[in-house]
């Protein structure tokens, strides 16, 4: 609209001061939005140290970083569920909801973000209303906390950490789970899945391990 609207100007050798006076000119209609004083033009180096401010004022007040992590014994006779997806394997996790390792590693770095604690502070194991339920459940009153700060997620990124089973293929279905409680868009919630090459207690098969960073923003 703008190119077309100073191409016509070109050829009337309209006199206009600005872009909108131009698309005005052409009949299209300009519209108001509020602005704010930190868009600031960028001219001189002093408008260059104000805008550093700015920016910097801007990370610490909008932006919070969370890091969160879980572990479950794998053991026989229970179901096995990871990002809220159940998945085809002889053994699941331990624990007193249905120990889901990266959902319950997604909450911490949720809470940790928004200065809210931790699971155990808000669904504590020795609290029977917990016993069996999906973690997508508390999943879902961790974002009513974070929602009562005035915070949103911007992204995740989640590692788990299982010698077995094979997970690759259950990925997928593990953001579509989690995109819309997070309300955040899929490919924001990145979820990797790595084995330890046979060391430690999660290269046994003794047990699954998760990983989250998030960050979430202010609004």
């Amino acid at each position: 609209v703008v190119l077309k609207a100073y191409e016509a100007a070109a050829q009337t050798e309209l006199a206009v001061t600005d872009d909108c006076a131009v698309v005005e000119s052409q009949g299209y209609p300009v519209h108001m939005v509020e602005g704010d004083y930190r868009n600031i033009k960028i001219t001189t180096e002093d408008d260059m140290l104000a805008a550093e401010a700015f920016l910097k004022e801007g990370a610490e007040q909008f932006m919070l970083v969370g890091m969160g992590y879980d572990v479950h014994r794998l053991v026989c006779g229970e179901n096995l569920v990871l990002g809220g997806v159940s998945i085809d394997y002889h053994m699941g996790l331990a624990g007193h909801s249905d120990a889901d390792v990266a959902v319950h590693a997604l909450m911490d770095a949720l809470l940790g973000a928004a200065g809210l604690g931790d699971i155990g502070t808000h669904f504590p194991d020795s609290d029977a209303a917990y016993a069996g339920i999906s973690s997508l459940v508390l999943l879902e009153k961790t974002m009513t906390l974070l929602r009562s700060r005035k915070c949103q997620v911007i992204n995740a990124d989640l590692t788990i950490a299982a010698e077995r089973p094979r997970l690759a293929a259950y990925i997928p279905f593990m953001r579509e789970r989690l995109a819309p409680i997070l309300q955040a868009a899929s490919q924001s919630i990145n979820i990797k899945a790595t084995t330890t090459e046979g060391l430690g207690f999660v290269g046994m098969g003794a047990g699954i391990a998760a990983y989250a960073v998030v960050s979430v923003g202010k609004c």
